[in-house]
């Protein structure tokens, strides 16, 4: 499987080609469009799948990059922007959009749910897997909180404080 990572900017610190990326798509650099900079990294054959945590109007136009039959899941929405698209973006690729909901959300883990919560939790304790920490808010910032997260996702993840 070849896994493009599209990124907003890289970072020297975070190896996505050591975590399993065949390429990474750096959009402050992009100096083409992104279907056409995806159409080039594929060979013309467009992207199988898509994870999306953002959002936004790039998603719209990752979604026109799917090749027949392609999936994209919607996992997340960081960005106060929507995307766009017309019912042939959808029909005439035979694509599906789907959205990944975590379910902690909206109701507690069973002990079923035990062997991949402790399968996270390994990975997470590994001492080379990082997650940029930019502020620990308490409830009453959330504004700055959820400000830093859409604007300024370079200081990293914004932690509230219960």
């Amino acid at each position: 499987m070849n896994v493009i990572a599209l990124v907003r900017r890289s970072r020297d610190r975070l190896d996505l080609k050591g975590l399993g990326a065949t390429a990474i798509l750096d959009l402050s650099s992009l100096k083409v469009g992104i279907r056409e900079a995806v159409m080039d990294m594929t060979d013309g054959a467009g992207l199988n799948g898509i994870i999306d945590n953002v959002g936004g109007p790039v998603s719209g136009e990752l979604i026109r990059t799917l090749a027949m039959g392609g999936q994209m899941v919607v996992n997340g929405g960081m960005s106060t922007e929507r995307f766009e698209l017309h019912n042939f973006d959808v029909l005439l690729s035979g694509l599906e959009i789907r959205a990944n909901i975590y379910r902690y959300f909206l109701s507690p883990p069973v002990e079923a749910d035990r062997p991949v919560l402790r399968e996270i939790v390994d990975i997470f304790g590994q001492p080379d897997f990082h997650i940029s920490v930019g502020g620990i808010h308490p409830l009453a910032e959330f504004e700055l909180a959820v400000t830093n997260s859409l604007d300024r996702a370079d200081l990293g993840k914004q932690i509230f404080r219960m």
